[in-house]
């Protein structure tokens, strides 16, 4: 497609039959307020976890409570006028193109005219034609203009297409849209990553599309000829992992081919004599059936003339077959081509939409088959022209980056259209810079672009290509020398690239931040930036006019930048503060030294350099003479770090400050119920309370007993606070039952952050009363700037500021000093205390970190609403809380010390094969450095074959002597960065390289790991080689043929250079977000939750409109929200509807993720779920197998998720009457569930019933009351005797006994009398289709329970209640606490 041509922000148009305009997405990390915590529609986990059926306990990183959640419910009304303004209605257009009948079109007011134009060239009948124009009654519409701006365009208006006469620059974009066409099949561009295509291939598994074939397979009698039994190695049980079945072949795929040749002529240019007679170019083409003709593309359009090879004879063949278009031109001269290129057509608008449009940023696969490389001009062409892009499209040739990204923030943003377009704007700039960047790092890396300060060593070199700066992630000129070297040159570009996302996400008007893209390739990493307008002109000293450029030696501010940064402030929780500057002068500042302000030669404020926007993680910057709290010595903390940039990530901070609001919240109210109780007796206790606190700024352990906060006191040591705390705990409440019965007093406990159980807290507020009155009151004391108050409250606030470190005395504000234990930074002596508390802060958020959000973590995954399936997802759900990924090591260790070991075996395995993957990332990168061009594929074979293969010496295949470069002996200057021997690499051996994981593990992760040998480790952590694989390949863009691999063969190694297909860069860079889409989804969740469908169903609709609106039609969160609209279809009964919607899910998902992913997974199973209630059982079995075999592939059969897939098939299967192979998975799903769940839950009850059932219909009696005897046995202890599910299974039990009893009278009766026996016909069930359903429901957490009018009043009441009860932040109510009558209308994901 051509929409690439005109630089517009790229929408589709909504003319395909599927709608791509009304889809839209989310990808939700905080999920909105007024849910109910126990059930949640699940597409408000961030949309890379793959969150599994677990209850989904949010964590909301949205605003942290203080901001409130105002913004939701007010901006909600105002949202939905605006959404009226803009939801215009759209009208019908005919069309009429040369050649064709006229056609119906329908369009919206607020299309450009340039979108019909993008129709016409992906309409079958028009697609040929690019250069022509639309006009109304004669007169020419102009490209750029809106519909509903012309005049006399209205319902039923009549557009003729009109061919115009070619320019040089009209006949390449035909050319190019022509070779489109002919490739639009041909997946070669999404196995090697260009142009943003990627790979899909539900459209296998489901023949085609899914809305039509439904109807076929709706017979009950068809049944028997389904054909179920999966392949050898997706059956429970199997130790095969193949590769080849990751990309199974796609018929379509076979290329017809439609022309053999289509290149550009070696005549071009064409001389001026022919230039004056219209020739703007020529083309050499070869027919199919090998005629060789030479094509002039002239003004008038395109003809043959009677060139050859070697003579240039331009002038008209006779017949020249004159056509304004080249298909039209090769349809006359090629039989074979007209037939070809019609069929070809027919395939590609047949596909699925999403199957084919661009994603916004390029996914690469690690595997691919071998592909033929076939001849391709534009391709050639656009290798080795000075292209940079589509850059000759756009006037004034290179894009300058900075002036569009900046411009795009500057656009109004008053209303929800001037927003959209904004939004929409900024993500487009976004992803083209992403793209423009990551090409040219490629080139800088592979020697294509000269620096810029060539007589310097490679290593110091800069360039600029494209108006992009780029620069190596070494440490240049001993910058970090002091911070660590290389490490933290290594370190400081994504810790920039946080802060520029952290500042762009607040927005502020007036301060700008750089386009910056980090890109790793072939073991460099490169920083991408866009260029400060006039920054190259001047040196760097007389430009910064905010910060310091020698890491605060000197130090200068601006009030300006004061101004500007202090807006970020209190949304980035920096502290203002004051440094000390080499003159010993005390400078303002508001972010970190090292952060600079720039004012460009536009006059545009920039601000770059903001590696420390957040503040300094102590657990890993060991500090002389500064002691950490008790809890993280104990675990082994301060720990030595390779450079002295750990910073603690945002949302630790945001978690941290949440965890204090709620403490803050808790002391106040507990004081004030002092106060009252004690206004009638001595009023000595509150002064008591006073000094306690005061001490040191230490909690007074009393509050700390009686609410059991995990508050953090100050000191470790302070003994005396914490003896006092039973003494005064009974007066804290007016009826004196102790607050402590919830768990023992347990002082050490209780410090430093450390909550005990994520549970406790919330438990002992039911047991306090009148503490939510109190928390109310305290609410409203806090809403007030502390002005009205009297001084008794002022003091209970004051007193609570104090105790939890805010900076304010009369309101809750914490913020944290970037610059604290900065080497070279020094503080003026009047700020001394105000450093101390920030240094007591910074310790108490690495306690926290140690003590709440690892230990937070684990007891997720212990409880599954955390189901990490391999190495991304795992990092996803330690960044959701905070985590960095060099704690890896810790939580490990933590997991490994938990008593319910044995539940987290599948989260130990993934943490072990990523940790392993992550050390070997660090070695390869290394390794990769000193390998030259020549001999990079047989580098990469010998490092997978000693990472991975059994063999033992795995020996390099050196390139041959001739390609190893001569001028060893030349001092280089012109080399690739790095350096070292270029045969290195050669000599590494296996033993040696699992020698420098070990160390590496040791070294970077502090976790010990004995291990000589890849076979020793995956014996002893039970892993799978391909899981290692592909881990290693992701993480290092590695690109390897598609073929089983035989790593465990000790003769020869596994794989040979010719393996090696390619190394792809590996990509960061921001995601601007759409929020007014965002929002929408929240309220529309919201309502879900609430169980108002109807509503929620809209706004998320809504929601996906403006998703599409901001991002196009591809993107992670319309993924998101397309799932969500599919469950909320299914739920409310519109099964094709929920099927067409999960079908947009999954595609989007294989195209946006990756194939492998584990969202896709989880997209694959929700969607054979609303095949089979659509009546296409076998569909939805082709499904399952698929998601089945993914997952094995990508993290092994050992996981709490396989039980539910294999639940999946097994009712599926005994559906369809395979009873032995049902059996097969539903006993593998209990073997899971009893491991993951423990014997006792209620979800291997339910495994119990299923097997039972499927015995009862096998007629195996004896077994079948086994198994549900199990399940009754569960039910009866768990929910007691009276509950429905025991009586279920009661009932059920009956049933099977009198059948057993049954059969075996008719047995005994056959014994007795021979072949003479009356026999009683037996009841043997085929189980119906509903019943079935009805087990799917269940086990994928849908639950349908019919309502009374009276239920329903019942529900909204406790609904509201609930809400209340949330608005007074006392959301933690224990899950236990309330009956779920919830259940029926809420989707548990």
């Amino acid at each position: 497609m051509v929409s690439k041509t005109d630089d517009i922000p790229a929408s589709v148009p909504d003319c395909n039959p599927v709608d791509l305009q009304r889809d839209g997405a989310q990808e939700g990390t905080g999920t909105s307020k007024g849910c109910l915590k126990e059930s949640c529609g699940c597409a408000g986990h961030s949309a890379g976890t793959a969150m599994v059926n677990g209850d989904g306990a949010h964590t909301e990183e949205g605003e942290s409570k203080q901001d409130g959640n105002s913004e939701a419910d007010g901006g909600e009304d105002s949202n939905e006028q605006e959404v009226i303004v803009i939801q215009d209605t759209g009208f019908t257009v005919k069309i009429q193109a040369p050649g064709t009948e006229p056609f119906d079109l329908q369009v919206s007011p607020q299309e450009m005219v340039q979108e019909i134009h993008q129709v016409l060239m992906d309409r079958e009948d028009t697609c040929h034609r690019t250069c022509f124009s639309l006009q109304l009654d004669g007169n020419v519409l102009d490209n750029f203009a809106e519909l509903k701006s012309i005049e006399g365009l209205q319902e039923g208006s009549l557009l003729k297409v009109v061919e115009e006469p070619y320019t040089v620059r009209e006949a390449r974009i035909h050319v190019r849209h022509i070779r489109d066409l002919l490739k639009s099949l041909d997946p070669s561009d999404a196995y090697n990553g260009v142009d943003c295509n990627s790979l899909s291939f539900l459209s296998i598994f489901t023949d085609g599309d899914l809305g039509d074939s439904g109807k076929r397979k709706k017979k009950g009698t068809e049944l028997e000829q389904i054909d179920c039994t999966p392949p050898e190695h997706i059956l429970p049980g199997s130790k095969e992992r193949p590769l080849v079945p990751l990309q199974p072949q796609n018929k379509d795929w076979k290329p017809m081919q439609c022309l053999k040749v289509l290149t550009m002529s070696g005549w071009n240019p064409p001389p001026g004599n022919r230039k004056m007679h219209g020739d703007l170019m020529y083309l050499y083409i070869v027919t199919v059936e090998e005629r060789h003709v030479s094509v002039t593309a002239s003004t008038r359009g395109f003809y043959l003339n009677q060139s050859t090879t070697y003579t240039f004879s331009p002038k008209p063949a006779n017949p020249s077959f004159l056509s304004h278009s080249l298909v039209e031109l090769l349809s006359q001269i090629s039989p074979a081509f007209k037939k070809n290129f019609t069929s070809l057509q027919k395939k590609r608008v047949q596909r699925h939409p999403f199957e084919r449009i661009a994603t916004p940023f390029q996914v690469y696969s690690w595997t691919a088959p071998q592909v033929d490389h076939a001849m391709d001009c534009v391709r050639a062409e656009d290798a080795y022209t000075s292209r940079l892009g589509y850059e000759e499209h756009i006037p004034g040739q290179t894009r300058d980056w900075n002036e569009e990204l900046q411009t795009t923030r500057e656009l109004p943003r008053k209303n929800l259209p001037e927003r959209l377009l904004r939004e929409r704007a900024i993500f487009k700039v976004h992803s083209d810079f992403a793209a423009a960047a990551t090409r040219g790092a490629m080139a800088v890396i592979d020697g294509n672009v000269m620096a810029i300060n060539p007589g310097e060593e490679t290593r110091m070199q800069m360039f600029i290509w494209n108006n992009i700066f780029f620069s190596l992630g070494f440490d240049v000129r001993d910058h970090y020398r002091e911070l660590g070297g290389d490490a933290a040159a290594h370190a400081a570009p994504t810790n920039d690239l946080n802060g520029v996302r952290a500042y762009g996400a607040v927005d502020v008007e007036g301060l700008y931040t750089l386009g910056t893209v980090v890109v790793d390739y072939r073991g460099y990493r490169v920083t991408a930036q866009s260029i400060i307008p006039g920054i190259l002109e001047r040196e760097q000293e007389q430009s910064v006019i905010y910060g310091s450029i020698d890491f605060g030696k000197t130090v200068v501010s601006h009030g300006k930048y004061l101004e500007l940064l202090d807006k970020t402030s209190r949304p980035l929780k920096v502290q203002q503060h004051k440094v000390l500057n080499e003159k010993e002068e005390s400078v303002e500042l508001c972010s970190s030294v090292e952060c600079k302000g720039i004012i460009g030669n536009d006059g545009r404020h920039y601000i770059l350099d903001l590696l420390r926007t957040f503040p300094p993680d102590l657990n890993f910057l060991p500090v002389d003479g500064e002691e950490l709290s008790a809890e993280s010595q104990r675990q082994g903390f301060p720990r030595q770090h390779r450079h002295r940039l750990a910073c603690l990530r945002q949302e630790l901070i945001e978690a941290f400050v949440e965890h204090r609001y709620l403490l803050f919240m808790k002391m106040a109210a507990i004081q004030l119920m002092q106060q009252k109780a004690n206004k009638d007796s001595s009023k000595t206790d509150v002064p008591a309370i006073t000094e306690t606190s005061a001490t040191d700024g230490g909690v007074d352990s009393t509050q700390t007993t009686a609410a059991q906060a995990s508050a953090d006191s100050t000191d470790p040591t302070d003994n005396n606070s914490t003896s006092a705390a039973p003494q005064m705990a009974p007066e804290s409440e007016e009826s004196s039952s102790k607050p402590t019965t919830n768990g023992p007093v347990d002082p050490t406990g209780t410090q430093n952050g450390e909550c005990r159980s994520p549970l406790e807290g919330k438990e002992l507020e039911e047991s306090i009363p009148g503490l939510a009155q109190a928390k109310e009151l305290a609410e409203t004391l806090v809403s007030e700037d502390g002005s009205g108050m009297d001084p008794k409250s002022r003091e209970v606030v004051l007193n609570a500021c104090r105790a939890v470190g805010s900076i304010s005395n009369t309101s809750f504000d914490i913020r944290f000093n970037p610059d604290i234990f900065s080497p070279g930074v020094r503080f003026p002596d009047d700020t001394l205390e105000d450093v101390q508390k920030q240094k007591q802060l910074l310790k108490d958020a690495a306690a926290f970190l140690v003590t709440c959000q690892i230990p937070s973590l684990v007891k997720d995954c212990l409880d599954h609403s955390t189901l990490p399936m391999d190495g991304a997802t795992l990092t996803e759900a330690l960044h959701q809380r905070g985590i960095n990924v060099r704690y890896l090591g810790t939580v490990l260790e933590f997991v490994d010390k938990t008593p319910a070991k044995a539940q987290l075996e599948h989260f130990y395995r993934i943490g072990i094969v990523e940790l392993i993957t992550r050390c070997a990332k660090h070695i390869f990168r290394t390794y990769l450095q000193g390998v030259e061009l020549s001999a990079l594929s047989a580098a990469v074979s010998h490092f997978l074959n000693c990472f991975l293969s059994s063999f033992p010496d795995a020996v390099a295949h050196l390139p041959p002597d001739e390609l190893v470069s001569r001028r060893k002996s030349r001092k280089r200057r012109n080399r690739v960065p790095g350096g070292g021997d270029n045969t290195a690499w050669a000599s590494l051996t296996p033993s040696e390289l699992w020698k420098n994981i070990a160390t590496e593990a040791q070294s970077y992760y502090h976790f010990k790991m004995q291990c000589e040998s890849v076979d020793q480790v995956v014996e002893k952590y039970g892993l799978q080689k391909t899981t290692l694989l592909r881990e290693i390949s992701v993480k290092t863009g590695i690109q390897i043929l598609l073929k089983e691999y035989n790593f465990d063969s000790r003769h020869k190694p596994a794989f040979t250079e010719e393996d090696i297909l390619n190394i792809f860069p590996v990509v960061k860079h921001v995601n601007p977000k759409a929020s007014d889409a965002f929002h929408f989804f929240q309220s529309g969740q919201a309502k879900v939750q609430q169980g108002f469908l109807k509503e929620g169903c809209e706004l998320i609709n809504e929601a996906l409109n403006l998703f599409n609106n901001v991002y196009g039609a591809m993107h992670v969160e319309i993924c998101a929200c397309l799932r969500l609209l599919a469950r909320l279809n299914y739920i409310m009964g519109d099964h094709p509807e929920a099927l067409s919607n999960q079908q947009k899910a999954v595609l989007m998902s294989e195209r946006v993720l990756g194939i492998e992913h584990p969202n896709t997974i989880q997209e694959y199973m929700h969607l054979a779920l609303y095949c089979f209630a659509n009546g296409q059982l076998s569909t939805a079995l082709k499904l399952l197998y698929r998601a089945r075999y993914l997952m094995l592939l990508v993290c092994g059969e050992d996981h709490p998720e396989m039980a539910l897939i294999d639940s999946n098939i097994g009712l599926v299967l005994h559906g369809v009457m395979e009873y032995d192979l049902s059996l097969r998975f539903l006993e593998n799903a209990l073997t899971i569930n009893t491991k993951y769940h423990g014997a006792r839950s209620l979800k291997v009850a339910l495994s119990h019933h299923l097997v039972a059932r499927v015995y009862e219909s096998k007629a195996e009696f004896r077994s079948a009351l086994q198994h549900e005897k199990e399940g009754y046995t569960i039910y009866k202890n768990q929910m007691g005797e009276a509950h429905e599910k025991t009586k279920e299974s009661s009932e059920y039990l009956k049933y099977l006994t009198q059948q057993a009893v049954a059969l075996q009278r008719t047995m005994n009766e056959i014994y007795k009398n021979g072949s003479n026996a009356s026999i009683m016909p037996l009841k043997f069930t085929a189980p119906s289709m509903a019943s079935i359903l009805e087990q799917l429901n269940i086990i994928n957490g849908i639950i349908f329970i019919p309502l009374s009018q009276k239920d329903l009043e019942n529900l909204k009441a406790e609904v509201q209640r609930r809400q209340q009860l949330q608005e007074l932040g006392k959301s933690e109510e224990p899950a236990e606490s309330s009956p779920l009558e919830l259940e029926d209308k809420i989707p548990v994901d």
